[in-house]
């Protein structure tokens, strides 16, 4: 039975896939910036890396391929993407012959994007796994309006066409493993699972389960969200080819003054650590982006990928993790870290701020909801406003007292900090969301718009 090593970052809703080819070689679909895991699951195995496939132009994550191949591995990706950095471009139907008893043939699924490829790995002629890409998910199917809303409409029907025509006629019990799945911006909502199966999703996908084309279209436009806005930018660098760095940077250390000195030149300040600590005292201006697994995605969304960015963290935070994450999603330009953190900035006497901290029985004045709107919309505070999070740059000051409320206390930091640095004086945090206000108050919570 061929052997599939699946990798997933949840932060990212991204898996990757390693696949023993059976002859001491593998392939890796779809990996990350620093496939780390994947050669280490190799090695472990006496497995020599020997292939690489992207199933796409990745919109979510600077894609691996390049940095495989530059290893030794044959980087494969859609002839239709048009990479300038070497690689093989496979052209639609076209099989690859991987190992004596192993191939990869291409199948156009164009929809998510329109270079988009399922790639079906075939073991002495038969099929034994489809790797879907952005394509088709469990439960769900891939978002086509990262291209913008003018080519929402024609890329879902030829998702529509590519999943009846290409996909659901290829057998039921074979296996499925997605790129995209929970906790991505690629997906549309309801995916969880990491793998499925083409018969389990013809019998239980909803998405699959409509009766025309038109229908199809009409849900899954309807179900399109917002995206961060670095998804706008990746493709490109994806396409003309990403830095190759041999290894993780490590996260050089400043002295308060140097930092202060950059800060003044123009330096962004974000401080990853928790919303309590932040909120007690930081950097003047900071923005408060808590390190998490999806730290990256409010990190890409809020700042600019030209933007000197310095950071503050607690001495036990992980500096690797945090690099990794900004590298994934393109921001390069990475200073350092004060070194010492808040102490030390203190200790030079440099500017700090704080911010109030409050809980479901202190809310004062209008609130300010920065969930997602399907968030909000599941559920939200009476006379809350809701203004995602991603939008709080093109927020106005508020002109009286504002509480900043989202699922738990982080992005709703987040917000705050934009919102103080933007010249808001008046705004506290809550901590604990919808529901622990609704507790408090005995008050039941608002659906709808």
């Amino acid at each position: 039975m061929t052997q599939v090593l699946a990798f997933t970052d949840e932060g990212f809703g991204h898996t990757s896939h390693l696949v023993d080819l059976g002859d001491g070689s593998a392939l890796v679909v779809d990996p990350a910036r620093f496939p780390t895991r994947e050669v280490a699951a190799a090695g472990g195995r006496g497995l020599r890396l020997a292939y690489t496939a992207d199933t796409h132009t990745h919109a979510d994550y600077v894609s691996g391929g390049p940095a495989l191949g530059a290893g030794g591995a044959e980087f494969l990706a859609p002839a239709a993407a048009s990479l300038e950095m070497p690689h093989r471009g496979v052209a639609d139907d076209e099989v690859v012959e991987l190992a004596p008893a192993m191939r990869l043939r291409a199948i156009p699924t164009p929809g998510h994007t329109p270079d988009h490829l399922a790639y079906l790995l075939e073991e002495r002629g038969a099929p034994v796994a489809l790797f879907s890409g952005g394509s088709l998910m469990a439960g769900t199917v891939g978002r086509t309006d990262l291209l913008g809303d003018d080519r929402r409409q024609e890329l879902a029907r030829a998702l529509y066409r590519s999943l009846r025509d290409r996909i659901l006629v290829l057998p039921d019990e074979l296996v499925v493993y997605p790129t995209h799945g929970a906790g991505s911006f690629c997906s549309a909502p309801v995916a969880s699972s990491r793998s499925t199966t083409i018969g389990r999703e013809r019998a239980t996908n909803p998405m699959l389960r409509v009766r025309t084309e038109d229908e199809f279209v009409e849900r899954l436009i309807a179900q399109s969200g917002t995206v961060p806005t670095y998804f706008s930018r990746l493709p490109e660098l994806n396409r003309r080819g990403p830095r190759v760095f041999a290894a993780l940077p490590s996260l050089p250390r400043l002295s308060p003054a140097d930092a202060r000195h950059r800060v003044e030149a123009g330096a962004r300040v974000v401080d990853t650590r928790p919303v309590t600590a932040f909120a007690a005292g930081h950097v003047r201006g900071a923005v408060s982006i808590a390190l998490r697994p999806n730290f990256a995605t409010w990190f890409g969304w809020l700042l600019s990928p030209d933007d000197e960015v310095i950071f503050v963290l607690d001495e036990d935070q992980d500096r690797a993790d945090l690099v990794r994450q900004c590298l994934t999603v393109g921001f390069e330009h990475l200073a350092g870290e004060v070194e010492g953190g808040m102490d030390a900035w203190r200790a030079d006497d440099l500017p700090v701020d704080t911010i109030e901290i409050v809980d479901a029985a202190d809310v004062d004045g209008a609130v300010l909801d920065v969930r997602q709107v399907a968030e909000y919309r599941g559920g939200h505070v009476p006379g809350a406003r809701n203004v995602e999070l991603g939008a709080i740059g093109d927020e106005r000051f508020p002109d009286e007292p504002v509480t900043v409320m989202c699922g738990h206390g982080e992005r709703a930091a987040t917000a705050a900090s934009v919102l103080r640095r933007r010249g808001a004086r008046d705004v506290a945090v809550l901590l604990g969301g919808p529901d622990a206000w609704a507790l408090q108050h005995g008050v039941a919570l608002v659906t709808g718009p």
